[in-house]
């Protein structure tokens, strides 16, 4: 067991940078690693329901260190948060609560469809001329971004994921947000959902608190180093690094299940 935990502290850490870096709460990549790693290192294994339940934990607390980083930098748009974040918020808590009666199978099945839909999104060509627009320059539908919470909300509420992989796509390519903001914008987001399913998790007894915390001590300042970092990379990196930890989750995730 004291193998496990050394094991989650790292994963937090690795999933809490990316996290800060890219805008995401990290279930994209902490869900593989945790499913995936254990067995592989030979430390024992995880149960899917505890995994999601973790990733949800991992998720809001990353994404909160994360994104006090960003609201700094002046890159959260707040009436885009709300319209997404409080539809997200309603959905996910309710597919958090009924993910408890569904199959395992069925959760990745849906966790892969999700990341292929949001890696196929990512590859598609963009202007990157404004990714340095700050929130007050920004723009958007509101009826739309709600119609895209309620329906996303559920599905990622299901799957213990706060749901960057698949609203990060959404914005920079339905909703036409600029990189940075659609970053610092779905950290905050990240947390409307990420608390509901959190609760869900909680109340239904998926979440293994001892591992929880393990992977929380690196998760937390790794979140704020990625911002940082993030912050000076080039937006066209971010990107492209950003599709290929998708597309590769979802390659994996619908190999396995094939």
């Amino acid at each position: 067991m004291p193998s496990m935990y050394v094991f989650l502290l790292l994963a937090g850490g690795g999933g809490g940078f990316l996290s800060g870096l890219l805008g995401i709460g990290g279930g994209i990549v902490m869900f593989p690693a945790l499913l995936y790693l254990p067995p592989l290192l030979g430390i024992g294994s995880i149960d899917v329901k505890s995994i999601t339940g973790l990733t949800m934990v991992q998720g809001f607390f990353a994404s909160l260190a994360g994104m006090l980083f960003y609201n700094k930098e002046r890159l959260v748009q707040r009436k885009l948060v709300g319209a997404l974040g409080v539809s997200l918020f309603a959905s996910s808590l309710a597919g958090s609560l009924l993910s408890k009666r569904v199959p395992d199978e069925v959760l990745l099945f849906i966790f892969g469809a999700l990341a292929v839909i949001a890696s196929v999104m990512m590859l598609i060509p963009r202007s990157y001329a404004r990714d340095d627009a700050r929130e007050h320059e920004v723009t958007f539908n509101p009826a739309l971004a709600a119609i895209i919470g309620i329906t996303v909300g559920f599905l990622l509420g299901m799957v213990g994921q706060g749901g960057a992989f698949i609203t990060i796509p959404i914005m920079l390519y339905v909703l036409k947000i600029p990189l940075r903001v659609a970053f610092g914008s779905t950290l905050a987001i990240g947390l409307f959902s990420a608390t509901a399913g959190t609760a869900g998790k909680l109340v239904t007894g998926q979440i293994p608190l001892d591992m929880a915390v393990f992977m929380l001590l690196g998760a937390m300042p790794a979140a704020r180093l990625g911002a940082f970092v993030g912050k000076r990379t080039d937006t066209r990196f971010l990107r492209w690094l950003l599709a290929f930890l998708i597309t590769g989750s979802a390659i994996k995730i619908l190999t396995d299940i094939v």
